[in-house]
């Protein structure tokens, strides 16, 4: 049976949710698709390119639309849209943050981060520096909590799994920074008389 790249993602992504990203290999995958190994480099050039494909399906899957219309809501949106994507399927965090340091893909977070802080008013210079520190909290916020709670379902550690979440306050105070950032900014400009 012939498979469509789409179907090797899709049944990628089954075999991350119920194995891990650990035993997401192509042997595994293929397998699951009854095909030889070999089969998948038709679609593939190696495993990172599969992963990569993965972790955009996994953020397609994810996305939203925005509500919010000033540039803060809209960080908190995106940020709080992509853990929520990050943590639907097992391993999502590692998957994601995996791809994006290989710079594979996975880039649309930071992108729409870096679109949504344009109204803020940090100037090209501070924009991407944001929109990678937003990134990288979501995406260390959601490998500790995916890690945490893997590991005490699988008796790894004794922990009780974590009343709630502090996600939202964290964001909340970086975001709060980007705003007082944004200000003292805008302030300078005014006094130089730009």
């Amino acid at each position: 049976m012939r498979h469509h790249r789409d179907d090797v993602v899709r049944h990628a992504i089954d075999v991350l949710d119920a194995y891990g990203l650990a035993d997401l290999t192509m042997r595994r995958l293929a397998g699951e698709l009854d095909v030889r190994p070999s089969a998948l480099y038709h679609h593939f050039r190696d495993k990172q390119s599969l992963l990569a494909a993965v972790a955009d399906e996994l953020l397609r899957r994810g996305a939203r639309p925005l509500a919010g219309t000033a540039w803060d809501e809209q960080v908190v949106e995106i940020c709080s849209g992509l853990r929520d994507a990050l943590l639907a399927y097992r391993d999502g965090a590692e998957l994601v943050s995996t791809v994006i340091a290989f710079g594979l893909g996975a880039s649309r977070p930071y992108d729409d981060l870096v679109a949504a802080l344009g109204p803020a008013g940090l100037g090209d210079e501070l924009t991407p520096t944001a929109a990678r520190t937003l990134l990288h909290l979501v995406l260390g916020h959601t490998l500790d909590e995916q890690t945490h709670l893997q590991a005490g379902s699988a008796g790894a550690i004794g922990d009780e799994p974590r009343p709630r979440s502090d996600f939202t306050a964290g964001l909340a105070l970086v975001v709060d920074g980007i705003r007082l950032r944004a200000v003292a900014r805008g302030s300078a400009r005014l006094d130089q008389g730009a």
